[in-house]
């Protein structure tokens, strides 16, 4: 934390909460443009001629590229601040939106959506380093639950109105949209944010090497990798393969599927607030560990429950119940994870969060393939989700043996 971080001002206090809207505004966003591509997947198959194995490897490819640029983005926010390096990943992702409009076959498209995720990855480690630089640990926690609440509110917003303008103007115009939105916030981004409260520290800043085997080897880290792998393995279906799983099993249309696919994604947003409301007032009566432990365990538990039963539910309402206690469950984790980052990375949190990131998005590549791959072999979406919620028990495994209280 930057000395300049302790600074206890109100004008500073409530600046540093506008930053936190700010992040919030950039969750939303970027998630809308992420899940666009499900809300349109219908009538781009349609047109197109794309199967669901062919589509799966659409959304695995944007997944593939937000997991290999994580440690190298989380790397340049640290190297040269969140300021410009948010503006220049906003502006890449809107102009790939836009171009994701222009797509006349399964090529060019997987080409664009795995660049896009490519310019996506630096989104959560760059922010995670504009909270390290702006909050104290003990409001940390709250502001990772916002900024992950805009997340999952941007995914809900975007399901529904997506679907609705699929249908008012087209999918291609939708995309248009999507980009000159993205284009305007990182335009305000560059000119109103700056890295640190009270301007840069007057220290060098030099380029130092990523080291790998250190990186990967830090205590605690390989579990984090494990256990955030399982969560987006749970969760990145909400991004996928919901919307259109809803549709097939229960007989819906577009518009009402896009309702439904929403609802699980309310309840995580629910789930991220709670979550770091939690966490730091855990942390403020001096139970560091318990602080990150509890939330994530507890968090899993009711993911790998609620999870296992969603195959079984004859009747959409169930199912989508049991998707949003599944979503809540898997999002009560993520401020553990990312403060956990913070608590042993320091100066290096956009490096660190964005391995662990990196490993989480491998979770979600892997997800979007085998849930039509399973499905396909087995004619059931139960192995699936028997799978999704093994992963999540693992994952409460990993979490025992987590310190994230022994800074590296």
């Amino acid at each position: 934390m930057t000395p300049s971080a302790e600074t206890e001002t109100r004008p500073l206090a409530a600046r540093r909460w506008w930053v936190v809207a700010v992040l919030f505004s950039l969750s939303f966003l970027t998630i809308v443009d992420r899940v666009a591509i499900s809300a349109a997947k219908d009538p781009i198959s349609s047109e197109l001629g794309f199967t669901d194995v062919t589509f799966g490897f659409i959304f695995g490819m944007f997944a593939l590229g937000y997991a290999i640029f994580q440690v190298p983005s989380g790397w340049l926010a640290d190297r040269y601040g969140p300021r410009l390096f948010i503006a220049v990943i906003v502006v890449a992702w809107s102009l790939l939106t836009g171009l994701t409009g222009l797509a006349r076959g399964a090529l060019f498209l997987i080409a664009i959506r795995f660049l896009f995720g490519l310019a996506e990855a630096g989104t959560y480690p760059g922010a995670g380093r504009a909270v390290y630089n702006w909050l104290p640990p003990r409001e940390r926690g709250t502001a990772q639950g916002v900024m992950f609440a805009g997340s999952r509110l941007g995914a809900a917003f975007g399901l529904a109105l997506v679907s609705v303008l699929i249908v008012r103007l087209g999918w291609r115009t939708a995309f248009y949209a999507l980009a000159l939105a993205g284009g305007i916030w990182a335009a305000f981004w560059y000119v109103w944010f700056r890295d640190y409260p009270a301007g840069p520290p007057r220290e060098a800043r030099p380029v130092e090497p990523i080291n790998w085997k250190g990186l990967l080897t830090t205590r605690g880290v390989p579990l984090l990798m494990v256990q955030y792998f399982a969560s987006n393995f749970t969760f990145f279906i909400c991004f996928s393969w919901l919307l259109p799983y809803l549709r097939s099993r229960y007989g819906l249309g577009v518009t009402e599927a896009g309702l439904y696919a929403s609802v699980p994604l309310y309840c995580g947003a629910l789930g991220n607030w709670l979550s770091g409301v939690v966490v730091d007032a855990i942390y403020r009566r001096g139970r560091w560990r318990m602080s990150r432990l509890l939330p994530a365990i507890a968090g899993f538990a009711l993911s790998a429950a609620a999870v296992a039963a969603a195959g079984h539910m004859p009747a959409v309402t169930p199912a989508v119940l049991c998707f949003a206690v599944a979503t809540f469950g898997a999002d009560l984790t993520l401020c553990p994870s990312w403060t956990s980052c913070m608590d042993i990375a320091g100066k290096r949190t956009g490096t660190l969060s964005g391995a662990m990131n990196m490993a989480g998005n491998i979770g979600s590549f892997v997800s979007s393939i085998a849930f039509p791959y399973l499905l396909n072999l087995t004619s059931s979406a139960t192995t699936y989700f028997y799978l999704a919620a093994a992963l999540n028990l693992v994952a409460v495994a990993c979490w025992l043996r987590v310190h994230p209280e022994r800074p590296s």
